[in-house]
């Protein structure tokens, strides 16, 4: 019971900083739920896998709320999304399963350089200079690769690097940001399927397990982020956008160097 509060906690967290920034709440999850995972005594070699892949099946349920809002205001750019679902999904679902192969130390330290990466982003706010157009069919599915990789080994739904990479072809932002969560589901869908037919391939996971996707956590994960998410945006209404990056970014420092030190 005492873990099954902990992944409540841990839903709140997520769902509020999602709610307060429209960003995926993967960067913030995975360091908590490694900590949680390595005080229940789950096995040490699958701690970070285990919370990609937990973390990962999350997005699944609350991308879809989120493209469903997006939707409702017609913020949504269907053609660019279908465009770049190809290389979103061969990228996320291979990374998934290289990811797999990764040793738990290595691992986390790719996980944390990423998430250095995507909170100095977040916290200086950088953005690459708008262009006219799309590039072809090669840049389109490569760009999608590359957002889908990043997103899985971060299980993150990709909105920090999907935005910027609209923006810079010139999709208005609001349109960039409700695209940004449509591509969510097949980043998260494609990346789920990868941890799972990886973890299937592992020996010693505990019980309650699909594959690399811990049932307990995602089920508690899911009930109190998607109730704490609007609590966050409301807040988002009432404080400084730059003061929120700030905060943000620094949590995502911390969060990260924390589970690093302690997995090593």
């Amino acid at each position: 019971m005492q873990w099954w509060l902990a992944y409540l906690g841990i839903g709140s967290v997520v769902g509020f900083f999602a709610g307060l920034l429209g960003i995926g709440g993967g960067m913030v999850m995975v360091p908590m739920l490694a900590w949680a995972f390595t005080a229940q005594g789950l096995p040490a070699e699958h701690i970070v896998h285990l919370a990609l892949g937990t973390s990962m099946a999350t997005i699944m349920f609350t991308s879809v709320s989120s493209m469903r809002a997006h939707h409702a205001h017609d913020a949504v750019d269907w053609q660019a999304a279908r465009v770049m679902a190809p290389g979103i999904l061969t990228g996320s679902f291979l990374a998934a399963l290289a990811a797999g192969l990764i040793p738990t130390r290595p691992l986390a330290v790719m996980f944390t350089l990423l998430v250095f990466y995507a909170a100095t982003q977040i916290l200086f706010d950088l953005r690459p200079k708008r262009t006219r157009e799309m590039p072809g069919a090669l840049g389109v599915f490569a760009a999608g690769a590359g957002i889908g990789a990043i997103s899985s080994l971060l299980a993150a739904g990709g909105a920090f690097m999907c935005i910027p990479f609209l923006a810079w072809c010139s999709v208005p932002l609001r349109r960039a940001i409700g695209t940004a969560a449509a591509v969510g589901l097949p980043i998260a869908a494609a990346g789920t399927a990868g941890y799972v037919l990886q973890g299937l391939r592992a020996a010693g996971l505990p019980s309650a397990t699909l594959g690399y996707v811990y049932l307990p956590a995602l089920a508690m994960v899911v009930v109190t982020s998607m109730l704490a998410a609007p609590l966050g945006a409301r807040v988002a209404h009432r404080v400084p956008v730059k003061r929120l990056r700030i905060i943000f970014a620094v949590v995502l420092y911390a969060l990260a160097t924390r589970m690093l030190t302690a997995l090593w």
